[in-house]
């Protein structure tokens, strides 16, 4: 409804703005967790939840606004990121709260470094990695919100919580499929409502819930007279670990703002990923120096942003300015806090759909070949063993606790590097010879078929240089092949798919302009030049030239 560069009405991004909050103010669970294992005082979480909430709110804003290198310009909120929490809780048991904002600061400097070189590293990162992130960042979300339900450590479950999850979700689902414009735009923010509301009337929001919002003062500003630095050298590696997972889960999201935002996307913008890391290891370097966790990109945010159909950067906007406010406003922030869990779940769950299905649609986007395929089955398959057996962290070696520990560190890592092992024998330039008389079509579209598919080359690109071989080899052989083989050879890189056929014979014409129906029907002249016509049509560019007797034509297509 909405793209990024267009201006929803200013009750519209405003109340927009409000639901992605909603949403960001589920993963408030991490920094609260953490600072309990720390054995903090009630009124200092409480101090740190405004600093959390301050530095979502900023880091949001950062990345909307594009401040000199840093910035992608979309809709793509800060959020706790669940690949610090392994190593945030390393840090608070060794030395406490100053390790833990020390290594925090080292995470985001990490970050920021990674961000520097992703251009030069980009055949390490094809689409069908970031696809592999995207689906684990919304599984491993929608996994951890059914868990506070459904787990074995949760508290059990009750009939009454239940129904009020099954409402909260009907509800987003109904306005979201079957709503007018307007209501799917806010389909969440209402669905939150809804949820909330059924949440008290089924007894789930008690005076207990309500008199802790009652007592929290309207405005309170958060102070940083706790906050101190330490540094832990035996924690460098979780804390890179956990950076790189959330540096890839950041170029995932970036890659579904591209794609929501561009109908003809084809590849991810390195340049504008770029900006959009640098802004998540800005948050995370502010929120080591203010005193809170490492945060990421919300890919969860983004979903909502696909559910919604409303991306546009004022949204991003209005919601920094309400996580700014939240932290400056004890009462409204406490309504987040005492969400119901039934609600809680309902609005992750909704979200991270959309999340989990943009990343298959990544991963399918290119061809994949057997290589291909294992990176995205076994990534997925590690990520789902961590998931469902969590006790393998605990019993693997302390530095390598946090991969084991996360879902999301675990699948990134391995599909880097089985991508970079699996890059071995690959052949980025393939040959073949077709004789006059065994000019076999099957055999050329087998061909580029699996060298399309070992590339990761997109499906339609491969389709029309198939068929445009298949067309060159027929001309030539109808008009211009004196003796000799044809030597096809196909090269590709990310951007582009080079074809060069070799013959000997008449160099084959290709006009501008199409012959006329005459000269086609009379002429065998003029079928020769309709078929350089559509020939180079076929092509994104053409080219040939001839030399004592040899001539080659080249065909090249955007990729």
């Amino acid at each position: 409804m909405y793209g990024v560069d267009e201006a929803p009405p200013l009750l519209a991004t405003f109340v927009n703005g409000v639901q992605h909050v909603g949403v960001l103010a589920i993963f408030l669970v991490y920094p609260l967790l953490v600072f309990r294992v720390a054995g903090l005082p009630v009124p200092l979480v409480s101090n740190l939840l405004a600093i959390a909430l301050l530095v979502t709110g900023i880091g949001t804003l950062i990345q909307a606004m594009r401040l000199g290198p840093m910035g992608s310009g979309y809709l793509c909120p800060c959020a706790f990121n669940g690949a610090y929490l392994g190593p945030s809780l390393l840090a608070v048991s060794a030395g406490g709260v100053p390790v833990l904002f020390g290594m925090t600061l080292f995470a985001g400097a990490f970050q920021a470094a990674l961000a520097n070189v992703f251009d030069r590293m980009r055949p390490l990162f094809p689409p069908e990695l970031s696809g592999v992130v995207i689906f684990i960042i919304g599984w491993t979300a929608a996994m951890a919100a059914l868990r506070t339900l459904l787990g074995v450590d949760a508290v059990g479950i009750r009939a009454e919580e239940f129904w009020v999850s099954v409402i909260t979700l009907a509800a987003m689902v109904a306005l979201n499929v079957w709503g007018t414009r307007e209501l799917r735009m806010l389909s969440a923010l209402f669905g939150l409502g809804i949820g909330y509301l059924a949440a008290a009337a089924f007894g789930l929001l008690g005076s207990a819930q309500l008199s802790l919002v009652a007592e929290m003062p309207w405005i309170g500003l958060p102070h940083f007279d706790h906050v101190s630095w330490a540094f832990d050298a035996s924690l460098v590696l979780p804390f890179a670990i956990a950076a790189l997972a959330v540096a890839m889960h950041a170029l995932g999201t970036m890659t579904m703002c591209q794609r929501m935002n561009d109908a003809e996307w084809v590849r991810v913008d390195m340049r504008s990923a770029k900006r959009g890391v640098l802004s998540v290891s800005a948050a995370t370097i502010i929120g080591g120096a203010v005193g809170s966790l490492g945060t990421g990109a919300s890919a969860s945010s983004v979903g909502l942003a696909v559910a919604t159909g409303v991306a546009s950067r004022r949204v991003a906007y209005a919601t920094g300015l309400v996580l700014l406010l939240l932290s400056l406003t004890p009462k409204l922030a406490a309504i987040l806090a005492i969400m119901p869990r039934p609600v809680m779940v309902a609005a992750l769950v909704f979200a991270v759909s959309f999340v989990m299905i943009n990343g298959l649609q990544v991963m399918t986007s290119r061809l994949l070949d057997a290589r291909r395929t294992l990176v995205i089955g076994l990534s997925i398959v590690a990520g789902g063993a961590i998931e469902v057996f969590p006790q393998l962290a605990s019993s693997a070696p302390r530095v390598l606790a946090p991969l084991l520990a996360s879902p999301l560190a675990s699948s990134t890592v391995l599909a880097l590097v089985l991508n970079l092992l699996f890059r071995i024998g690959v052949k980025r330039t393939v040959t073949v010879a077709v004789d006059r008389d065994d000019v076999d079509p099957e055999k050329i579209e087998k061909l580029f078929s699996a060298s399309g598919a070992a590339w990761g080359a997109r499906p339609d690109v491969v389709n029309r240089a198939t068929f445009g071989v298949i067309q060159l080899i027929d001309a030539i052989r109808q008009t211009c092949w004196l003796s000799g083989p044809i030597r096809i050879g196909a090269s590709f890189d990310e951007f582009n798919l080079d074809v060069r056929a070799t013959y000997t014979g008449e160099l084959l014409e290709f006009p501008q302009e199409r012959p006329s129906n005459v000269a086609i029907s009379t002429t065998d002249e003029g079928a020769r030049l309709l078929a350089g016509f559509m020939l180079r049509r076929c092509a994104d560019r053409l080219r040939s030239e001839s030399q004592d007797n040899r001539a080659t034509v080249f065909l090249h297509y955007d990729h």
